[in-house]
């Protein structure tokens, strides 16, 4: 089972809201992306982040930075504004190729998702209109030339 499948099916069975987003949403939608970590986005609360938390925790990840989802919640505007963090960062020490970046700056809340079936699991994808406003809203090149691709699907 990919991490992807794993890290979905952690998610599901918790019931978090949640969609993929970052490369991995892109390349779901079709357009040719390759990524590593996979990003995620959640509705934004303090119970969803927590029960993300210990979905990770649960397959193995441990987090970047010596914070709670309760400290990330409570502090998400400081780190946000004052100290450009957008995304929590977990990690599997056994492989550190697998992670996962919890986006703190984005709230799935009112976003429209769509689902798609791997072999494994159903993941929910951020839908493509809103992928892109997302990636706009970026300033990183990265995420420009994404909209631009999923523009050309659309």
């Amino acid at each position: 089972m990919t991490a992807l499948s794993r890290v979905c099916t952690a998610l599901n069975e918790a019931g978090v809201r949640y969609a993929v987003v970052g490369g991995y949403a892109v390349a779901l939608h079709g357009a040719v992306r390759g990524t590593l970590d996979i990003d995620i986005a959640i509705d934004w609360s303090r119970a969803a982040l927590t029960a993300t938390e210990r979905a990770l925790a649960g397959l193995g990840f441990v987090s970047r930075l010596p914070v709670s989802a309760d400290d990330v919640f409570r502090s998400r505007d400081d780190y946000v504004s004052n100290r450009n963090l957008i995304a929590w960062n977990f990690y599997n020490p056994e492989d550190l190729s697998e992670q996962v970046d919890i986006i703190i700056a984005y709230d799935l809340t009112g976003k429209h998702t769509m689902p798609v079936r791997l072999s494994e699991c159903i993941v929910p994808v951020l839908s493509i209109a809103d992928l892109i406003e997302m990636k706009r809203q970026s300033s990183r090149i990265q995420d420009r030339e994404d909209a631009a691709a999923l523009e050309k699907l659309r």
